[in-house]
Order: C-alpha cells, then sequence, then structure tokens
C-alpha cells in the first residue's frame, strides 16, 4: 500500500463526507493505493455513524472510536500503529488541510529521501491575535530550542516514511513536536513545503486558551527528554553539585569570617543570626536533593526495559538479514 492517511477528529460531522471525497479523487487521480484512517475522539455528534457509513460505502475508510476524549496525540498516536502505507500523512479533519498537497509531499519523501515533510501554511486565514502571533512566537522559540529550521510546527498536514511513525510514540500534548520526536528517534532529514491554508468551513475551533500553556511546557519536557532522557544524572547531577558548592563555600566564608573578628577581637554576630547562614544552608540542601534526584533518576534509566533498545534492534535487523541469504542461497 502507498498511502496512509491518518486523520483524528473531534466533532466533524459536516466536514467528513467532504473530505473523503476529496481525498477519494486525489488518490484516485494519482493512481495511489490508499487507506483512510479516521481516528474519532470521543464525538459527541454524528462523527462516528458518519465515519461507519463511509466505511461501508468505500473499502478504503477505516474507523477507530475513542470512548472519551483522549486529545490529538493519542488519537495520531493510534492512528500511527494501525497505518500500513509506506508514507503516512496526517491532516485535519476540517477542511484547512487540502488534500491536492499530498502527491507532491509523497514525492518529497519517496524521491528525495527525506524522513518527514512538515507543511508550511505560510499565508494563514486564522485570527491575528489568537492564533497568527502566538503561533509565530511558540515556532521561533521551537526553532531556537531544537535546531530544526521548521516555520509551521504543528501544522496537522505531514508525511512521514513508515519507519517513523513506527519509531515515536506521541503523548500529552506531543504532536505539536512531532519533528523533534523524529530527530530524536534518528529520523533528521526533516523537510518544509508551503502548503495551502484553508478557511474553516464548519464547526469551531476546538483548541481553547490552554493551549497557551499546554504548548511551553511540551516543549519544554521534550528538550528535557530528549537531550537528558537517557543520562538525566548529567543535569540533575551538574545542577546539584554547583548549587551545593556555592552553598558550601558560602558557609565556609561566614565561618572562617566569624572565626576572623573573632581573633581581632573584632564586634560580630551569632553565625545563626546571620541570614547568609541560611542561605548557605539551603542551597546545600537543595543540591543535594537535586543530586540524589539525578541517581535515582540513573538508576531507574539504566533498569528501564528500552535501555538496549538499539541494540536489541542490531541483532534483530542482523538476523532477517543472514535468513534472507540464506534464502537466496
Amino acid at each position: 500500500m502507498d498511502i496512509s492517511i491518518v486523520i483524528p477528529l473531534f466533532n466533524e460531522e459536516e466536514s467528513l463526507p467532504e473530505l473523503e471525497a476529496w481525498i477519494r479523487r486525489v488518490m484516485t487521480a494519482e493512481g495511489f493505493s490508499y487507506e483512510v484512517i479516521m481516528v474519532d475522539d470521543g464525538s459527541k455528534d454524528r462523527s462516528w455513524s458518519i465515519i461507519e457509513q463511509l466505511a461501508r460505502q468505500h473499502s478504503e475508510v477505516r474507523g477507530i472510536k475513542f470512548q472519551r476524549n483522549y486529545g490529538k496525540s493519542a488519537a495520531l498516536n493510534t492512528g500511527f500503529l494501525a497505518a500500513r502505507g509506506h508514507v503516512v500523512f496526517t491532516m485535519d479533519a476540517d477542511l484547512q488541510d487540502s488534500p491536492e498537497e499530498l502527491p507532491e509531499l509523497y514525492h518529497m519523501i519517496v524521491e528525495n529521501g527525506y524522513d518527514m515533510v512538515s507543511g508550511w501554511k505560510k499565508k494563514r486565514k486564522d485570527p491575528l491575535f489568537s492564533k497568527n502571533i502566538p503561533s509565530k512566537f511558540y515556532n521561533w522559540t521551537a526553532r531556537r530550542m531544537t535546531g530544526i529550521q521548521l516555520h509551521d510546527f504543528n501544522c496537522g498536514l505531514k508525511a512521514y516514511r513508515k519507519d517513523v511513525v513506527k519509531s515515536i510514540e506521541v503523548y500529552g500534548e506531543m504532536h505539536r513536536y512531532i519533528p523533534v520526536l523524529a530527530k530524536w528517534a534518528g529520523f533528521d532529514k526533516i523537510g518544509e513545503k508551503v502548503v495551502a491554508h484553508q478557511e474553516r468551513k464548519y464547526g469551531v475551533t476546538k483548541f481553547g486558551i490552554e493551549r497557551f500553556i499546554r504548548g511551553p511546557l511540551d516543549l519544554m519536557s521534550v528538550i528535557f527528554i530528549s537531550r537528558f532522557g537517557k543520562r538525566p544524572m548529567h543535569f540533575f547531577g551538574t545542577l546539584g553539585t554547583l548549587i551545593f558548592v556555592v552553598g558550601f563555600f558560602a558557609a565556609g566564608y561566614i565561618g572562617v569570617n566569624k572565626l576572623y573578628r573573632l581573633h581581632q577581637k573584632l564586634p560580630t554576630i551569632l553565625v545563626a543570626d546571620n541570614p547568609y547562614f541560611y542561605i548557605s544552608l539551603t542551597c546545600m540542601v537543595i543540591g543535594t536533593l537535586l543530586f540524589v534526584t539525578g541517581f535515582l533518576a540513573e538508576l531507574v534509566s539504566r533498569n528501564g526495559p528500552d535501555r538496549n533498545q538499539y541494540l536489541i534492534e542490531k541483532k534483530t535487523e542482523g538476523r532477517k538479514k543472514r535468513k534472507k541469504e540464506e534464502k537466496e542461497e
């Protein structure tokens, strides 16, 4: 199968028939073999009934239904697990992503060798202050912190090689930072293509003000995990040691200064009456706690079930290669 199209949705009953028909026209004209995986994220309207109807009418349509709303990341992750195509696309169900872009994205993956290609809605049809300006700020921040030069991390229209979606886990609100997860998994040939952005035709946006809080928090999470997920002691241990050393030398200075003033018979105060003594003591306690946290996190990381995953994958690959060679002989 050439293409899998994963479409997460929540209360999009009006747009689903039109979207499916649009995709079918494009796929038929290009001669692709394809499947459309619609993941209903706990819709309260008739979305699931329409998906069932489309699946009965067209064998290419498959549906997955969540009992309640789990979020876009969970829907995408489930769709990725079910995808069977050599190239996997994601797109939103609100008709703002155009299926006309799929063939060119497909060729960028297959012919140009990209691991992933992200759409860039250069001319957005969204409100300026509630979406456009915050989006530009978050994308700028993500570029600076991750080193991935994309203009639109959160664009719903993306294309992936099958290996990419089978190697990453999308959770929480990490759908915004799938390129970062892909790069962390070793797929660093990431491209970008300017895509058309349609105005929303039906319904309303499903993302509220909370995205302004969740987005930065998830970015910090993915940056930390990508850099220190396998070596947490490098972060907590280094930070804890620095804070402890600052507190230790501050306390030492207070003690030496106290002894010097006593020796010189100068007026002085009790160490316990010096507020800087408690600040230095707090630094030593915090530094110790951070160091212990890093040590415990390192133990958990070293005993994790996937700590030697790259070795297992390499051995498995070797066995498959040997079996293939034996068959050829």
